[in-house]
């Protein structure tokens, strides 16, 4: 565990859980690594972060971004806009004294709503109550170009000497005023540099351009299908970016000579693939990024492949640290640092022997690819593949206890008999239900206890 000098700095601890041992001739080397951030301060005047001091300019430590879509069928239902208008409101209540923050109103080209100008203002009672003011000439028209909102906001955080930068988005419809290239072309400039949570409202965007959204930038995903809920789920958004202390945290993955990484990839509390998105980190040593850090705990799926070795013999298979950066060029903070080992043994009950927390977490990973590949089908009108399919999700939620993802599935088809994942799809299924489905369908739950 790592402690920090500050006193409302958070504390890092890195816990590995796996079945070390291996068959004659085994290679796969699986491991949880769960990382958990307790302790720090709320203010998040103490954090480390990507600035080099951890400390933000004027007392403070965040900015943020909010970009409202103000195309036009934002005007269909007019609760839309209304809906959004005052979701706003409420996230500029909910920001800190001294966080720095704009307003974003995003069609086919970004506005800047307040303060304007290329700024951030500073949150204080003037400011949010020129801030709610200026929501009040939003209105809808024109058309929807993502990339742009993503390049401005960019910018603006950009410009703060602060450790968390972060974004709030929200779009009603499909991104159809920009090739596909230029929205991945500014995901690609915004990545690393702020995070993003992206909601959609209603029933016409496209759930993976908002969750491509929030992959890309390590933020949350998720669908308000009734806008008078955006108030709520904005407040919520911001007071855990505001909980956020720790900027730019990345996953350390070391291996010996001769190790080939399988994969890295986030478990808990949702799957997101990262083996991807690693970066050189000197001699056999990546970064896996994974945003900023609050107080919280998160679990990573790593598998390596290790040479072949003889009975009895053992070695390090990997080792995991979680680092920030200096911004200075300098050395590296490391929060935190666990073990992946190998050790090959005749005796079949330990090689064979699977891991509880790996046994689950493969399970959860694959709720969420097959419930993805069951709903696709079901789109394409192939009924058999998709009821193989959901049919499969339903079996692993039930015995995981994932019962907020059964609950979802139980609207898109008849649960038969959850055990043996036999099921019907329904015959007429809304589309806020699915679309739900699908939004949702990469959280996970917890081992159980």
């Amino acid at each position: 565990m790592a402690n920090f000098s500050k006193s409302r700095a958070p504390q890092f601890s890195v816990a590995v859980y796996q079945n070390e041992f291996l068959p004659e001739g085994g290679r796969d080397v699986s491991a949880i690594v769960t990382v958990s951030s307790t302790g720090g301060g709320t203010g998040g005047s103490a954090g480390l972060g990507g600035n080099g001091t951890g400390l933000g300019g004027n007392g403070a430590d965040a900015a943020v971004v909010i970009m409202v879509d103000c195309s036009g069928s934002m005007d269909y239902p007019p609760t839309k806009m209304r809906g959004a208008r005052d979701a706003t409101a409420a996230a500029i209540d909910a920001l800190r004294d001294g966080t720095l923050f704009a307003v974003v109103a995003g069609t086919h080209v970004a506005n800047e709503v307040y303060p304007g100008n290329g700024r951030l203002a500073v949150a204080g009672p003037a400011t949010r109550g020129q801030a709610k003011d200026a929501l009040r000439r939003l209105s809808a028209g024109g058309g929807t170009a993502i990339g742009t909102w993503l390049r401005l906001a960019d910018r603006l955080l950009g410009s703060a000497d602060v450790s968390i930068r972060h974004g709030i988005l929200l779009t009603d419809g499909r991104n159809e005023h920009e090739s596909p290239e230029d929205l991945r072309a500014a995901l690609d400039a915004s990545a690393g540099r702020f995070t993003c949570d992206a909601r959609g409202v209603g029933t016409d965007w496209e759930v993976k351009e908002v969750t491509g959204i929030a992959s890309a930038l390590l933020g949350t995903a998720d669908i308000v299908a009734d806008p008078q809920g955006l108030a709520t789920d904005f407040t919520v958004m911001v007071e855990n970016a505001m909980g956020k202390e720790v900027a730019e945290v990345a996953l350390r993955l070391w291996t010996p000579v001769g190790v080939e990484i399988v994969f890295v990839k986030q478990v808990a509390p949702t799957v997101a693939e990262l083996t991807a998105r690693r970066t050189e980190a000197g001699p056999r040593a990546g970064d896996y990024p994974t945003g900023s850090w609050g107080d919280e705990s998160r679990d990573y799926h790593v598998c390596v492949r290790v040479p072949q070795a003889g009975i009895g013999q053992e070695m390090l298979a990997a080792r995991v640290s979680l680092i920030v950066p200096d911004g200075l060029g300098g050395t590296p903070t490391t929060l935190g640092q666990g073990l992946v080992r190998a050790v090959w043994t005749d005796d079949m009950a330990m090689s064979t022997s699977i891991n509880p927390q790996v046994a689950h977490y493969t399970g959860q990973a694959e709720l969420a690819q097959v419930i993805q590949q069951g709903l696709d089908a079901r789109k394409s009108g192939d009924h058999d593949g998709a009821t193989a399919k959901l049919g499969r999700a339903v079996q692993l939620a039930a015995a995981s206890g994932n019962e907020d993802t059964a609950k979802l599935l139980s609207k898109v088809v008849d649960v038969v008999d959850a055990a043996t994942g036999t099921v019907r799809l329904k015959a007429k299924v809304a589309e806020a239900d699915e679309m739900t489905l699908e939004t949702r369908s990469t959280k996970t739950v917890r081992v159980k206890k």
